[in-house]
């Protein structure tokens, strides 16, 4: 027994000095990514006046959340690709690549911003609950896309080339910074988008504002699809997988609407919304975008069969999320007794993070490991397609898992 013990503790050993770098750059990269979704959750737990002055807008936000890193997310982990096999240079200059990248990403955010509002208003009239009208909820989804875009194109270069020109490693740290970043933004760009909705006021000019920018969206997407073949292939193949994604992120927070009153008398659980759903997408765009670099530089064959490299990357997930979640549980109690918001309990707290992270986790590296597979095997570029529809099924699935714990620990502990 000693002996299979001693055995178990030296692969172990040398698993961690064997991947010390990768863990350690995906620890920073996910550390900081929490701060992020702390300031995120910070808010969402603040937001009690749009939310009660704007019905719905909860069911928009976790799709809101979601869709800028299903789409900034896939933009780093094609320019993380295009670094490595060395067709783009890590360089702030002209190039068609990157250009090519960037009209897409922005094409797909007004795309998606529309489809994801009529999704949200359709979610409300199935289950009947309190909405505003369809044209307000494109609208407010429009506005939060244009001010998004604006700040995370550049962010987003600006991280993969940073990294990529420092020695790191920009599938273990660019897609969790990056969907950071969206995290933290978005939820100030619906604010803004609020009260921009408030200052067209009611009639004929907001009418026609909505005109134009529905317009504006059609034709800028007929316009790239039948001119450039790469933009093309890239709308093509990431439009009909973000549109599942914007549904299953509207799903999540259909999810968290159903529940409102349980997440408004407790501001905490409110707050470890966006950090686990954060974290868990981090932790699976990660798993993401390693995988897909191994298809494209031939590290790993397109088969479902566990090779070294793969189950290395399965444990470095697995090792980074028993650090993770116990982590986020614990400053999310922390900012809600700073900030003299009503506490849940640090226990409780670490126990849904934890039960709720390590239920979820598995079940998207399997998830995660045969998309990477299928997608590759049909012709289909991994990075259009694994972290979109993995990341929106793990918000999916995280928030679904939150508030069945949270309620079965409420149950326990209350």
């Amino acid at each position: 027994m000693n002996s299979q013990n001693s055995i178990i503790l030296n692969k172990f050993s040398n698993f961690i000095r064997n991947n010390r770098s990768t863990l350690r750059q995906s620890l920073v990269a996910l550390f900081i990514c929490a701060i992020g979704d702390l300031c995120a959750g910070i808010i969402l737990g603040n937001m009690t006046y749009f939310l009660n002055a704007f019905p719905g807008l909860l069911i928009l936000i976790p799709g809101a959340i979601g869709m800028r890193g299903n789409i900034f997310g896939s933009f780093a982990s094609r320019l993380s690709t295009n670094l490595h096999i060395g067709v783009l240079d890590p360089e702030f200059k002209r190039s068609k690549v990157l250009f090519t990248n960037l009209k897409s990403s922005f094409v797909l955010t007004m795309v998606l911003s529309v489809f994801l509002a009529i999704f949200a208003k359709i979610m409300c009239l199935i289950f009947h609950l309190r909405s505003i009208d369809l044209m307000d909820f494109i609208l407010i989804s429009v506005f939060a896309g244009i001010i998004s875009n604006l700040i995370m194109l550049p962010i987003t270069m600006c991280i993969s080339f940073k990294s990529y020109k420092g020695g790191w490693d920009p599938d273990n740290v660019t897609t969790p910074l990056v969907a950071a970043f969206g995290d933290l933004f978005t939820l100030p760009a619906i604010i803004v988008s609020l009260f921009i909705l408030k200052g067209l006021g009611v009639g004929y000019f907001k009418d026609l504002v909505f005109g134009i920018l529905i317009l504006l969206i059609i034709i800028m997407f007929v316009y790239e699809v039948s001119r450039n073949q790469s933009i093309k292939r890239i709308l093509l193949e990431s439009t009909p997988t973000l549109l599942l994604c914007s549904f299953l992120g509207i799903y999540a927070g259909t999810v968290l609407d159903s529940c409102e009153s349980t997440l408004l008398t407790n501001p905490t659980i409110l707050t470890l919304v966006p950090l686990l759903s954060g974290e868990s997408g981090n932790l699976v765009s990660i798993l993401g975008a390693r995988l897909s670099s191994s298809l494209h530089s031939g590290l790993i064959e397109p088969e479902f069969k566990l090779t070294n490299t793969t189950l290395v990357n399965l444990l470095i997930i697995l090792s980074l999320a028993v650090i993770v979640y116990p982590f986020i549980a614990v400053i999310s109690d922390l900012s809600s007794f700073i900030i003299g918001t009503q506490t849940f309990g640090l226990i409780p707290l670490i126990l849904i993070s934890v039960f709720a992270g390590l239920t979820l986790i598995p079940i998207m590296m399997i998830i995660v490991f045969g998309i990477c597979i299928l997608s590759y095997k049909h012709g289909l570029d991994p990075d259009n397609i694994v972290i979109p529809i993995s990341t929106s099924i793990t918000d999916a699935f995280s928030n679904t898992l939150l508030i069945a714990y949270s309620l079965l620990i409420i149950a326990i502990f209350v």
